[in-house]
């Protein structure tokens, strides 16, 4: 995009500042970061009235542009989820760090070989329209020694600035760290996130969610310019139910995993093996009829990993095939979806592990929802993001350990 508009003036004038804060996020240690942290949690419980309050207003106008209910449900702020956000933070806050340094091995030569993890410096993020993860994202990459610039949705925008501005900023102050080490950009709009993609010099990593034609555009603008993307393109769990499952089960885990309609690790599409699909199929239609989900049934007329979360005002469907066995359902599952998430429902423990073994993407769950796949749910950690590459480097939910860089530094026998 042209350097000289003015979103991308916004965008690198907050790069600049969150660089400029950096150094002091690096030097101020894990005491610091720890006390902004639970200072930032203190703040939301204080202020949770008048953040709720912002958050209404983004509220209403998103309704009045006619927002889908599932991101609706994204966009809202509740007393429960604003304690929910401050308890995480002070999780984090409380979770000791992995050694800055550890040791490899000695050369043959004496010297000894150590791994170091180094802050990245500046760590932008590009998510949807939730408010609760401009703290997430933010509260990750304070903790592991770098500054952030935020760019969220424009519904949300109202209820970032004050997160950002009523919360993370006065508790990094009153920490000893600079406010400014965590940038909101200001502008709404794909420019801005465009414009983040596009400075590896200030802004090296860059975290992006949000609909998978949007991210996987922003994933090679990024790509393009030099810069390193961590990207959440597309979610959407699976559930595979073999001839072996249990009915009740079956229930639960249909009605589990459609709590949330709007999130990625949803149940999307369900498989089920043909031995089991007149025994099985009743008993799913059932718990997906007492959650007023429409199933999709063959044949179908979109793709099957078809991502319900992000087909305004049609989440409430459910995508339902039947398979032939466990591996035909794993393949399925990876060849389909992005490989998010599948499960495994099955009282047959070979069924279980042929599924397991089957599967290659980032989660596989056996006789759990795949609800599970998160960053806190798993971890103790909220996350940045889920990030399903097919190549080596951080997989599924990613947390601060993710987000440093790895140095190598050579000793001589005598030190370290």
């Amino acid at each position: 995009m042209d350097a000289t508009s003015s979103d991308a003036v916004a965008v690198r004038e907050a790069a600049q500042r969150a660089a400029a804060a950096a150094p002091a996020v690096r030097a101020a240690g894990g005491p610091a970061i720890d006390a902004a942290l639970r200072a930032a949690a203190g703040l939301l419980r204080e202020r949770s009235s008048e953040l709720l309050e912002v958050n209404a207003a983004d509220v209403t106008a998103a309704e009045a542009a006619g927002m889908a209910s599932g991101l609706l449900d994204r966009l809202r702020l509740t007393p429960e989820r604003l304690a929910d956000i401050a308890h995480q933070l002070e999780v984090l806050a409380d979770t000791p760090e992995p050694e800055v340094q550890r040791f490899v091995r000695a050369l043959p030569t004496g010297e000894r070989v150590f791994e170091r993890r180094v802050p990245v410096g500046v760590i932008g993020a590009v998510f949807e329209a939730r408010p609760n993860v401009t703290v997430d994202v933010a509260s990750q990459v304070l903790k592991a020694r770098s500054a952030a610039v935020l760019r969220t949705g424009s519904a949300a925008l109202g209820s970032a600035r004050a997160l950002v501005e009523r919360v993370l900023g006065p508790a990094l102050e009153g920490a000893g760290v600079p406010a400014a080490a965590v940038q909101l950009v200001p502008t709404p709009g794909h420019a801005g996130a465009e414009a983040l993609v596009g400075l590896p010099d200030l802004v090296p990593l860059v975290v992006v969610r949000g609909s998978g034609e949007v991210t996987r555009k922003l994933s090679a603008l990024g790509a393009a310019a030099g810069t390193r993307v961590l990207a959440h393109a597309d979610g959407g769990g699976v559930l595979y139910l073999d001839a072996s499952a249990d009915p009740a089960l079956v229930e639960r885990l249909v009605t589990e995993g459609t709590d949330r309609l709007g999130v990625c690790n949803r149940l999307n599409l369900l498989l089920i093996d043909r031995p089991g699909y007149d025994r099985l199929w009743p008993v799913a239609e059932r718990a997906l009829s007492a959650r007023s989900i429409t199933p999709s049934l063959p044949p179908h007329e979109h793709a099957l990993g078809h991502e319900w979360a992000l087909d305004s005002g049609a989440e409430a469907h459910v995508t339902v095939a039947a398979v032939d066995g466990p591996v035909d359902a794993a393949r399925t599952a990876a060849r389909e979806t992005s490989g998010l998430a599948a499960t495994v429902c099955a009282a047959d423990e070979d069924a279980a592990t042929a599924f397991i073994d089957a599967y290659t993407g980032t989660g596989v769950f056996w006789n759990a929802t795949t609800r599970l796949l998160d960053g806190y749910k798993l971890l103790g950690l909220p996350e940045t993001g889920i990030n399903v590459d097919h190549t080596p480097g951080p997989r599924g939910p990613v947390t601060y350990p993710d987000l440093s860089l790895r140095q190598f530094v050579v000793l001589p026998a005598d030190r370290g």
